[in-house]
């Protein structure tokens, strides 16, 4: 799995740039909601982004007992931080632990209906996942009157 966490170090940049633009957001904007995204705010998808690699990497895959914060009880960038930081231990040791090909079989929490993928995919699944709600993010904050920074994994700065 060396080239997936190559992968994910690239995930990890993008994400970097992404929570020091955040860090720029006032608070206020920081919850707001967004009608044009669900009323969703900022806080709650970085929240749900972390909380879906310990729900589907840690406990899908590695049988893990991992809670999922609700949004209200993340109040800071800085608590935000904490959980991705618990999140790249579970995908550091999701990494290690299983080769792409290896069907990984369990119950998918949102359905409660068994599943089976293979290691890769469920890899695949978290990361895609991330940058779908990051180009949310990125779009919410064009309703503050932000111009967005680059994220991409290959950044033309």
């Amino acid at each position: 799995m060396e080239i997936l966490s190559a992968q994910y170090e690239l995930v990890r940049s993008s994400r970097e740039v992404l929570l020091d633009y955040c860090a720029e957001l006032s608070a206020d904007q920081f919850i707001a909601p967004v009608s044009a995204f669900n009323n969703s705010s900022v806080q709650y998808l970085l929240v749900h982004i972390a909380n879906t690699y310990q729900s589907w990497l840690g406990n899908f895959a590695m049988n893990k007992n991992y809670p999922f914060p609700k949004t209200e009880e993340v109040n800071s960038l800085e608590e935000i931080v904490r959980q991705f930081d618990e999140a790249n231990n579970t995908v550091e040791e999701f990494l290690n632990r299983f080769d792409p090909e290896e069907k990984i079989s369990g119950i998918a929490t949102f359905k409660r209906i068994p599943m089976t993928v293979t290691a890769l995919h469920l890899f695949t699944h978290v990361i895609t996942h991330e940058f779908h709600h990051k180009g949310q993010i990125l779009s919410m904050t064009r309703h503050f009157g932000f111009v967005p920074v680059d994220t991409d994994a290959l950044r033309l700065d």
